[in-house]
């Protein structure tokens, strides 16, 4: 029998050599990590995404991971503030508060972070095609809480191409939408400078099928794309490459999940490198990771427990700046509260008394390991100069190049479960006639109700001229080279809402 990685590497029997390793962590490439002393020095943030409902239901949420030790908050946006629909919009029925937060003006973020100081935490939004309004929201309400926006520090996704490629909460075309990214580059260079700009992600990627292979190059090469669109604009690659993040899942092959971490460092350093980067903050790859949703299963969930467990044991010893652990009843619903305490629990079990962090880059050295990380970083090179020969990841995306390989990997994994040859506890093997059930967490539709009663309430209060100046103010500077984040924090500060400012620009702009 042959034995692969999910990416179809094959794996001797056993190795008995591997290149010697020359550098350090801390030391360019960073294979071994970014960091002299890592964990030795500080944990990894333990970051639980949250996000469902109200703002007054996620608020208590915060709260709750707050007191149970999480270091940093995580912001899920229900699908309508992600597409830039108001809560009380046709498009929206059904789906307000689910999958997150709803979120339709500053009223509902300053309700969101009620009782919690933006500049003692670090947040991250996942949000893409709406990252400009998001962070607009983010901005005044540290500005009305009195923080100084030259400290606040935290990420936004606002990683558009991916969302062509692999999960599709886009709204504008491609180069408008890139316009945008660059206009928050810009913006927060000079305004917001410890503000993460981008978390160019692999992890929808991968939810959408990928293999490790493919998430890492296809996620690199997105990322080479942004680099190239921020020079473009004559920014300076030693200062805004340091506040690009990555966001990579963690699927179930430990050891290939491990070399894929360490070969994206040294991927990225010589990337960098190559486009002009000589700062080695610059050049250094930092990243969050989230456990494989896609690899929780509805059968037997408690086994889940297991799955993510060995998925965060995986992405510490691959040198994570930041970790979300997913709650074991993912797959039923969003998560209980329980699931959620045992996911971060799980990430403290490990940080304090698995022993992994006493020491930099425990793998190292390790003949199967290393050889692993150089066959993954090989089979990655050889798709990113497919793509860079296609003109880059947009011509790439624009001609379903990447689609269609995330497709046939996606197919291909499911063949061999339906086949046997890849085992699923639980699913394909060791079932159960009689399933243990779970109580699921269940969000209710009467969500639209109280926020439609909300928006409502907000447009008899504001000033209506005032917010109607700054949308045809924003609308003009839309048709110009003018960017854009200035205008948009001042209409938000007037109250415009997150379905006003996304409709201004679609009017100029166009929807995809």
């Amino acid at each position: 029998m042959k034995h692969t990685t999910t990416s179809g590497i094959e794996i001797k029997e056993i190795y008995t050599s591997a290149k010697p390793m020359e550098e350090t962590a801390g030391e360019f490439p960073f294979t071994r990590g970014i960091q002299k002393d890592m964990y030795r020095g500080r944990l990894w943030t333990m970051r639980q995404y949250a996000g469902f409902s109200t703002a007054e239901e996620s608020n208590k949420r915060y709260h709750y991971l707050l007191a149970q030790g999480t270091t940093g908050l995580s912001v899920a946006f229900d699908l309508p503030t992600q597409i830039g629909y108001d809560s009380d919009h046709e498009m929206a029925d059904g789906e307000v508060g689910k999958v997150g937060v709803a979120i339709d003006s500053l009223k509902d973020i300053e309700i969101l972070f009620n009782g919690i100081e933006l500049k003692n935490i670090t947040t991250s939004m996942t949000i893409n095609a709406t990252a400009a309004i998001l962070l607009a929201m983010y901005i005044a309400l540290a500005k009305k809480q009195g923080a100084d926006l030259q400290q606040i520090s935290g990420t936004i996704q606002n990683d558009i191409l991916k969302e062509y490629a692999a999960r599709g909460t886009y709204i504008y075309p491609p180069k408008q939408s890139m316009r945008l990214i660059t206009d928050i580059f810009e913006f927060c260079s000079k305004e917001v400078p410890k503000w993460n700009t981008i978390s160019i992600s692999g992890y929808h990627i991968r939810e959408a099928g990928s293999n490790a292979v493919q998430e890492l190059a296809f996620t690199l090469a997105n990322g080479k794309t942004y680099l190239k669109a921020a020079l473009d604009k004559e920014l300076d690659i030693n200062v805004f490459a340091k506040r690009l993040s990555f966001f990579f899942n963690c699927h179930n092959n430990f050891f290939e999940e491990i070399a894929k971490f360490r070969a994206a460092r040294r991927m990225w350093a010589k990337i960098t490198k190559e486009l002009g980067a000589t700062d080695p903050k610059a050049q250094m790859l930092r990243f969050h990771t989230q456990t494989g949703g896609s690899t929780l299963t509805a059968q037997q969930p408690l086994n889940n427990v297991i799955r993510v467990t060995n998925q965060a044991m995986a992405a510490v010893l691959g040198g994570t700046q930041s970790l979300h652990t997913n709650g074991y009843d993912e797959a039923l619903s969003l998560p209980t509260e329980s699931a959620a305490k045992i996911a971060l629990r799980t990430q403290q079990i490990i940080g304090f008394e698995s022993g992994v962090t006493d020491t930099v880059d425990p793998l190292a050295g390790s003949f199967f390991v290393e050889n692993l990380t150089d066959e993954v970083e090989a089979a990655a090179w050889a798709y990113i100069d497919k793509i860079d020969a296609m003109g880059g990841s947009v011509n790439a995306i624009e001609s379903g190049y990447m689609q269609n390989e995330i497709a046939s990997a996606s197919y291909q994994y499911q063949k061999e479960i339906e086949s046997g040859d890849r085992i699923s506890v639980g699913v394909n093997k060791f079932a159960q006639k009689e399933e243990d059930l779970i109580e699921g967490f269940n969000i209710d539709d009467s969500i639209r109700k109280l926020q439609t009663e909300k928006l409502s309430s907000l447009k008899a209060e504001r000033n209506n001229d005032s917010v109607a100046k700054a949308l045809a103010i924003l609308k003009n500077a839309a048709k110009e080279d003018i960017n854009l984040m200035p205008l948009i924090i001042d209409a938000v500060e007037k109250y415009a809402t997150l379905g006003e400012i996304a409709d201004t620009l679609r009017n100029v702009f166009g929807e995809y």
